[in-house]
């Protein structure tokens, strides 16, 4: 079914950890030549010797999303190392923070905000402006449930993750005539090494519970709505915001 990306040129921001290397070994997977993006370039070096050994093509290059600066060099050196522009941009890069709000600080504020908002309109505008020349290319942000319902603690990741669904869809009005699609994926509660231990507590049983599906999702659960994203099988999709959840946002109030 995904025939098409074979070939193709994927970058995916925040790629050297959590989610960010399973997007980027399942891009791989399909055929997709991969620049692993991130600030810890010595683990992205060992991520994309294990996509090597695989069968499957990545190259490592630096990017801070909160440098503008960075970010452009990013998108040239990953131009020059895939041997041409980046077809699909994985907008990952993210940092949560939990704290309540009347406790959370200016520093913490900007942080979240400037990573997971601002750092995400550095590398769409970075891409968009390649891809538009060009007239074609997708970008995929990566969103979360949590920007459409809201839990506690997490007031800046929410307000983020909000701003970056209203700046999918602005993006996708805009660039929409240029050829560029883009649209967001919004993972709901997924298991991940980081995350493991909370999930095996007893509040964490109980947020388990509070999923329809009664299960954390898995990082597989993910690859086929991201391939789906990255491919022409969604060429009459833009603006969209593709939850993957387990119904956890049409749970009862």
């Amino acid at each position: 079914m995904f025939e098409d990306l074979r070939g193709k040129r994927a970058l995916v921001t925040g790629a050297f950890g959590g989610l960010g290397s399973h997007f980027g070994t399942a891009l791989a997977a399909a055929g997709v030549r991969v620049a692993l993006a991130g600030r810890r370039v010595e683990a992205g070096k060992a991520l994309a010797a294990r996509i090597a050994h695989a069968g499957g093509t990545a190259c490592v290059v630096s990017m801070d999303v909160t440098d503008t600066a960075s970010v452009s060099t990013a998108f040239d050196v990953a131009q020059t190392q895939l041997g041409g522009e980046v077809d699909i941009l994985v907008n990952n890069a993210g940092i949560a923070l939990t704290r309540p709000a009347v406790a959370c600080t200016e520093d913490d504020w900007r942080q979240v905000i400037d990573v997971n908002l601002n750092g995400a309109w550095r590398v769409a505008q970075a891409a968009g402006q390649r891809m538009v020349e060009r007239g074609a290319g997708t970008i995929i942000n990566i969103a979360s449930i949590l920007g459409v319902r809201v839990a506690q603690q997490v007031p800046a990741y929410a307000a983020a993750k909000a701003g970056l669904i209203q700046l999918t869809q602005a993006l996708a009005l805009e660039w929409a005539r240029h050829g560029v699609r883009v649209n967001a994926l919004a993972p709901g509660y997924i298991e991940t090494e980081l995350n493991k231990a909370f999930f095996a507590t007893d509040a964490g049983q109980a947020l388990i519970r509070r999923v329809p599906q009664r299960r954390l999702g898995q990082p597989r659960d993910l690859d086929a709505p991201l391939l789906l994203l990255a491919s022409d099988a969604s060429a009459f999709m833009t603006g969209s915001i593709l939850a993957v959840d387990g119904g956890h946002l049409v749970s009862s109030l």
